[in-house]
């Protein structure tokens, strides 16, 4: 694993960038990612991030968009405007947990 600087932290990265250690996130590294690509957050991404960054360690898996959306409480439409394009990948990247099974 590879290690990245973020937000003026040490974090280990995959090859795609996501972070692979859970206890290295801070909202500051979240703040940071997300930043970096194009997202500005607001008080429902970080409803949003919260409930992926605990039920990932609830369950040990990264949620799905339809457990974020039935689970999470939050209609997939929604988590579209908060995350567009790749809604489950990028909410995932700024929780700092891996990318869910089945994104390409």
């Amino acid at each position: 694993m590879a290690t990245a600087t973020i937000a003026g932290a040490d974090v280990t990265v995959d090859e795609e960038g996501f972070m692979t250690e859970f206890s290295e996130w801070s909202e500051d590294i979240g703040s940071a990612l997300a930043g970096q690509i194009g997202i500005d957050l607001s008080d429902a991404h970080w409803k949003v991030l919260n409930f992926v960054r605990e039920d990932f360690q609830a369950q040990g898996e990264t949620p799905t968009l339809r457990r974020v959306s039935k689970v999470g409480g939050v209609p997939t439409k929604e988590l579209f405007q908060l995350f567009p394009k790749k809604p489950a990948k990028k909410m995932s990247y700024i929780a700092g947990v891996p990318k869910p099974h089945g994104c390409v």
